[in-house]
């Protein structure tokens, strides 16, 4: 977290920052009459129908806007793979100093990521990892531990016995499978044979899709305690479908991102009963990104840290996860 509080204060500096040549070489100053070199950097988001992603792309913006010489060319690949894919091949043939990725899928992109590294261009994955080590930095919570806060959070207010439903992100996609096996392992802590998840669905992130699994879920089962979705807009989404069947008030509501104007508000509002931060890592994008144009070498993996947000602890900020 020290390290990543670090990398964003990069970006209070405001100086210009030389580029790394793609053999590795020392980069070659600009004269003064050419002023400072300008740099291409690609931005590859897989989506922007979540608002989690949304925020993403405002922060690396917003890091980006402080840095004149830094030039975005931003891409958004609609939920799919394939687009995403090509648009990444778009990127390296535009000649981009740099490329910040954030993957729907580690399998489908491994591949494009890899061929961009291997030309010498330096690449910072963001929140979805891709697959083996060829890249420049990953920058991501862990998944696994806010999950994993995620189940003892839920033990604890369900003391040990009650009925879980489970609306999970994307399956194929990294933090939805780290968000729910890291659940399951703190679910089990203590393990307690009256603590069950009787009900499980990938919504794929997305809202309609948790309100419409979630009527099936209300309708299979009449006695539900909680619900953890491994997003806000998934947790508001069972809330809504339990609102529309007058049972609301019977179940609690976890999720996952904290956005102010969205997870946060939720809790705020009465809502949710928790969320845990999931920072976008947005600005640490363009912190590391810096430092790799300047020829310097970072962490190869930078991890973010989270808040649990409550009813009782919201107004203050929330309190840190160790």
């Amino acid at each position: 977290m020290q390290r990543a509080r670090a990398l964003v204060g990069v970006l209070a500096l405001g100086v210009v920052v030389g580029c790394r040549d793609k053999a590795s070489a020392p980069a070659p100053s600009a004269s003064a009459s050419s002023g400072p070199r300008t740099y291409l950097v690609g931005v590859s988001q897989c989506n922007l129908g979540e608002p989690w992603r949304v925020q993403m792309n405002a922060d690396i913006e917003r890091a980006a806007a402080a840095h004149p010489n830094l030039k975005l060319v931003l891409k958004d690949a609609q939920n799919d793979s394939l687009r995403q894919r090509a648009q990444v091949e778009e990127l390296a043939l535009q000649h981009i100093d740099l490329l910040i990725i954030s993957p729907k899928e580690a399998a489908p992109l491994t591949k494009p990521v890899r061929e961009v590294f291997e030309r010498g261009i330096p690449v910072v994955v963001l929140d979805r990892a891709v697959e083996g080590e060829a890249f420049s930095t990953f920058i991501g919570a862990d998944n696994r531990v806010i999950g994993a806060e995620a189940g003892k959070l839920v033990n604890k207010l369900l003391g040990g016995k009650g009925n879980v439903v489970e609306l999970k992100g994307l399956m194929t996609s990294t933090p939805g499978q780290d968000r729910h096996s890291g659940f399951r392992a703190g679910l089990a802590s203590p393990a307690s044979p009256e603590l069950k998840v009787v009900f499980e669905a990938d919504m794929a992130w997305l809202e309609p899709n948790a309100r419409r699994e979630m009527e099936s879920a209300l309708a299979a089962h009449k006695k539900i305690d909680l619900v953890y979705a491994h997003n806000d807009p998934g947790a508001h989404g069972a809330y809504l479908a339990a609102k529309a069947a007058g049972r609301e008030r019977e179940m609690k509501f976890v999720g996952i991102d904290a956005l102010p104007q969205e997870g946060v508000r939720y809790v705020q509002e009465g809502i949710l009963d928790a969320t845990f931060a999931y920072p976008t890592g947005g600005a640490e994008a363009i912190a590391v990104g810096l430092e790799l144009l300047a020829g310097k070498k970072p962490p190869h993996r930078v991890t973010l840290g989270t808040r649990l947000f409550t009813r009782e602890n919201v107004e203050r900020g929330g309190e840190a996860i160790p």
